[in-house]
């Protein structure tokens, strides 16, 4: 495959700064609402689902990414049209 159609990390940090920022403060949550002697079975769920969206979010993005990506290489912009003028 072309490289024209592989994305970039710094494209993909761009594109996952809030879905990152969201999933740190869910694991932030998750961990800090947890009572005290029952931090793991308080708050493991709740980081797990937190995970598991993350995941799944980042996934569908670079997927795509890679889709827009080898949209673009497939389709590349074309120039001017002549627009029907007689070239005289």
């Amino acid at each position: 495959m072309s490289s024209n159609t592989h994305i970039t990390i710094e494209r993909l940090k761009e594109t996952l700064e809030a879905d990152y920022q969201k999933f740190l403060q869910e694991a932030e949550k998750a961990v800090n609402e947890a009572p005290d002697g029952a931090v793991i079975p308080a708050s493991e769920e709740a980081f797990r689902d937190a995970v598991a969206r993350f995941r799944r979010v980042a996934y569908e993005k670079a997927i795509q990414l890679r889709a827009d990506a080898a949209a673009k290489a497939a389709f590349p912009p074309s120039g001017p049209c002549g627009g029907g003028a007689d070239p005289q």
